[in-house]
């Protein structure tokens, strides 16, 4: 079985303004390097990337918080203006279609790796959604892309435990909200301590694994923290599928963060995993983008977890 990449160009039609780092040239960058370096023909990409549905969302956002997003969207599409939710987030006209795209492309990824059809996914997908909890958006993010595609394994596709990674620089504060306190969801994660969102220094939960590292932590020692940290409890917990919050911005040349990873590092970690699926998964990973914003180091680094994803 193959590794699928699924992405659309609606992902590149939101747009928070010039300059803003979370921009539509993030997935040129990872496309470019895939061409350049011929990973791309080691992929398969499905024919169709589905819009997510209003009940997709529900599972990990309150209505309350669906409606009152919606209004604001439709007011810019009417108004044809970008409109601020805070100041580092804002919506442009086609920032819906982008957020349902990208949703959509998260759980199209889900059912296609539970059914066989692939090994395992990666969705080059934007807006991120690591920093979404269920009633409000921030840090870029709308929709949870990660826990709505986590709960539709659980909730809709019947398994019964699935793992949550998530190797952004910044804690996924949004995705935390969602499932903490829910056993059947094991979140493990290493972020920087300090930075934005400052949370996770205490666990909202005992089904989440936090570990906070100080600025200009390498490489090597967060390897060997996952291995203390991440991989008893992993091991222990057994996940029958495994979903990665795949930021790339712990990477040394990435300014929104001041740690000091390189693309091995995130090869070895996609080494620890998918070892990890097979064991205790058949091999079922998802896979979605989160951060990374100086975009030859994010290029690099997609690669770099793709060519372990694919085998390659």
């Amino acid at each position: 079985m193959s590794t699928a990449f699924y992405t659309h160009t609606d992902c590149r039609g939101h747009d928070m303004g010039p300059g803003h780092p979370e921009c539509p040239q993030r997935l040129d960058a990872i496309e470019d390097h895939l061409l350049a370096t011929g990973l791309d023909i080691a992929l398969h990409r499905p024919d169709e990337v589905p819009l997510a549905r209003h009940e997709d969302l529900m599972l990990a956002h309150s209505e309350r918080y669906l409606v009152e997003l919606d209004e604001f969207l439709r007011q810019a599409a009417e108004t044809g203006e970008h409109r601020a939710l805070d100041p580092d987030t804002s919506v442009c006209p086609a920032t819906r279609q982008a957020m349902l795209r990208s949703v959509g492309a998260a759980i199209a990824a889900t059912d296609a790796v539970i059914d066989g059809t692939y090994a395992n996914a990666f969705c080059a997908i934007r807006p991120p959604g690591h920093h979404a909890t269920r009633s409000e958006a921030m840090g870029f993010c709308f929709y949870n892309n990660i826990a709505i595609a986590a709960r539709h394994a659980l909730d809709v596709r019947g398994l019964e435990r699935v793992a949550i990674i998530d190797f952004d620089v910044h804690h996924g504060n949004g995705t935390e909200d969602i499932v903490a306190g829910d056993d059947r969801i094991l979140m493990a994660s290493f972020f920087q301590d300090q930075i934005y969102p400052y949370s996770g220094g205490v666990p909202m939960g005992d089904n989440m694994v936090n570990v906070p590292v100080p600025a200009y932590t390498r490489g090597m020692e967060v390897r060997e923290l996952i291995d203390l940290h991440w991989m008893p409890r992993l091991e222990s917990f057994r996940p029958q599928m495994i979903f990665i919050s795949a930021g790339f911005d712990a990477h040394r040349e990435d300014d929104l963060g001041q740690l000091g990873l390189v693309e091995s590092d995130y090869a070895w970690i996609t080494q620890r995993l998918v070892d990890l699926a097979e064991r205790h998964a058949k091999g079922r990973i998802v896979s979605c983008l989160e951060g990374g914003y100086v975009l030859s180091s994010l290029a690099r680094s997609v690669a770099a977890h793709l060519r372990v994803l694919a085998g390659v």
